[in-house]
């Protein structure tokens, strides 16, 4: 894992991925949003409402697989001090608590025509709204300290805590008495959709999934840059305080370069 730690390897590897990661996501999503939104039959129940479930389904899963994800970054960095892990946690909150909150909101959306209301206090809607904190908490909680290694370590520590709540938010429905509907496409016997709605599903959410890799891909490249610029700046500024050398704009323009 350290091989990949190296900022320049990262930079190079991730130059090379992250083109083809956008045009698998822009391809998978131009191929199931279509499909699911217009070329899916109704369900015999819900009627065109089930059609939000292409997109609540996926953020639902991203929002629980992306702070997995998170905590995975918060061991990388509190017991290997994997370099690029703090980085990476940084960019993927934002994208994390935007996914949450569709998911949220898309369930809201659901929810009116099909119970009567915006919002219940259900376990499994209840336990989400506390992932979406966590995920807002965390990303508040690393840009609070001066010292970025310190905002870091926290942010971390949230992280691993925070996990806890993510098999609550998939069990819940499990667990205890909701109205939100028992799962349906990872059941052990057999998914409770019909082919003709759970393909484009599927379909759906690995352009989600693709689309979410690539955007925090994305940040965490431009983040690393950005570190290397300070430091690059840092370093020019110091040398050009020593006697006899070029000023500051020269060396940086030189080291840049």
């Amino acid at each position: 894992m350290h091989r990949f730690a190296n900022p320049g390897r990262f930079l190079r590897l991730s130059g090379r991925v992250q083109p083809w990661l956008i045009g698998a996501a822009v391809l998978t999503l131009g191929i199931g949003l279509p499909w699911g939104l217009f070329l899916s039959p109704p369900d015999y129940q819900q009627g065109d409402t089930v059609r939000i479930m292409y997109v609540h389904v996926p953020m639902a899963w991203l929002a629980m697989g992306g702070y997995t994800g998170l905590a995975v970054t918060a061991i990388l960095s509190l017991i290997w001090r994997h370099p690029l892990a703090d980085l990476a946690a940084r960019e993927l909150s934002p994208v994390g608590a935007a996914a949450t909150a569709m998911c949220l909101a898309t369930g809201s959306l659901w929810g009116k025509p099909m119970w009567g209301t915006w919002w219940v206090w259900d376990a499994r809607l209840t336990s989400v709204l506390v992932l979406f904190f966590l995920w807002l908490g965390h990303a508040a909680l690393v840009r609070a300290f001066d010292d970025a290694e310190r905002g870091a370590r926290m942010g971390a520590i949230l992280a691993l805590v925070g996990a806890v709540n993510v098999p609550i938010v998939k069990f819940s429905v499990d667990w205890w008495n909701t109205l939100h509907q028992p799962a349906s496409v990872t059941r052990l016997n057999a998914p409770g959709l019909h082919v003709d709605i759970l393909y484009p599903l599927l379909v759906c959410a690995l352009g989600f999934t693709l689309a979410f890799m690539a955007l925090v891909l994305a940040r965490t490249r431009a983040a690393v840059m950005e570190r290397r610029i300070r430091t690059l700046q840092i370093a020019a500024a110091r040398r050009a305080e020593e006697p006899g050398n070029a000023p500051l704009d020269a060396r940086l323009a030189g080291d840049l370069a």
